[in-house]
């Protein structure tokens, strides 16, 4: 009885390292998409790099929270 538990809460950290890299890949792409904006539109101040970079941000917290809410 003791294998089940253990595969299960083995499942358990192998999403949550999924998460991990969604996560990252959400702001990489949020500061991507900001910084390709900044060229394209000649901006000083980096402002949709800093926009997006944080929405990306945003986006990431919110699907990790409802990813640890699914795994309870």
């Amino acid at each position: 009885m003791i294998k089940p538990k253990k595969k299960e809460q083995l499942n358990k950290y192998i999403q949550l390292t999924g998460v991990a890299f969604q996560m990252g890949i959400t702001i990489y792409l949020g500061a991507y998409f900001g910084k390709w904006l900044d060229e394209k539109y000649v901006v000083e101040n980096s402002i949709f790099t800093i926009i997006f970079s944080l929405l990306g941000v945003f986006a990431a917290l919110y699907y990790v929270i409802k990813q640890v809410q699914k795994i309870k």
